[in-house]
């Protein structure tokens, strides 16, 4: 029989926030506010957390949940994925939930998971969610995606795409960092080397459109509050705070 799981990648050293998982926002680390979204989500049967260190394997533990160790020498999330599902071969669709995303809808990854599993075309599903014209499209944090007419993703960008030399025409999507992959899609993009433009972006889904893997997107109606930078943090700690 196969199986839905949700793994969430979970390491100490981020570059841009030290120690990210670990930080307590209501005396709750955001590891666990990540957590205790996935376990509400009906289409997975398992809820794992993945992390290559000792304190975020013992914090995950000590609020009951199912975590394993793995190298120190992943290169990115998805390779740290890879290595907890060779322990499960019964796991058919893997869900790859970022551990900084602690306010993502269950909806949304219900959605994830309805993508991957009914599109027999698709590698990999995401979502995205329509950027408003107020919003800094400059920003390098904020990855945008343009897509063709079938929901298929052509390309993700650090910058604004599409360019516009005519005004008011294209809309533009923000990527939402949240993935459903085939079990052999993701062993797959895996092995296969790094492609330039994805160390040049420093995205990995662009290693999957290089070698004409195929993602499926979704527009859902969703302002995720990822936390990369300090000021993503104080920005979930005050809409927390205020309800």
């Amino acid at each position: 029989m196969s199986k839905t799981a949700i793994i969430i990648p979970a390491r100490y050293n981020s570059k841009r926030l030290q120690g990210k998982p670990l930080i307590k926002v209501l005396d709750k680390p955001i590891i666990q506010w990540v957590w205790e979204r996935a376990i509400k989500v009906k289409s997975a049967e398992s809820v794992i957390i993945a992390t290559d260190n000792q304190e975020i394997y013992n914090c995950a533990k000590s609020f009951g949940a199912q975590v394993e160790m793995t190298s120190e020498n992943h290169k990115c999330g998805s390779d740290r994925i890879v290595e907890v599902a060779q322990k499960y071969p019964e796991f058919s669709y893997i869900i790859n939930l970022q551990g900084d995303e602690p306010m993502i809808s269950v909806d949304c990854v219900e959605e994830v998971i309805k993508l991957i599993k009914e599109d027999s075309n698709a590698d990999i599903s995401t979502l995205l969610s329509e950027i408003t014209p107020e919003t800094d499209l400059d920003d390098p944090n904020m990855v945008k995606c343009v897509k063709d007419v079938n929901g298929y993703a052509l390309y993700f960008s650090r910058s604004k795409i599409p360019y516009e030399r005519n005004k008011g025409i294209a809309k533009f999507y923000k990527h939402i960092g949240i993935y459903g992959y085939k079990r052999e899609s993701l062993f797959k993009m895996t092995k296969l080397a790094q492609s330039d433009i994805e160390k040049a972006e420093s995205l990995e889904q662009l290693r999957a459109l290089y070698y004409g893997m195929k993602i499926k997107t979704s527009v859902v109606e969703y302002n995720s509050v990822g936390i990369d930078t300090i000021e993503d943090l104080n920005k979930f700690k005050k809409i927390v705070e205020a309800k």
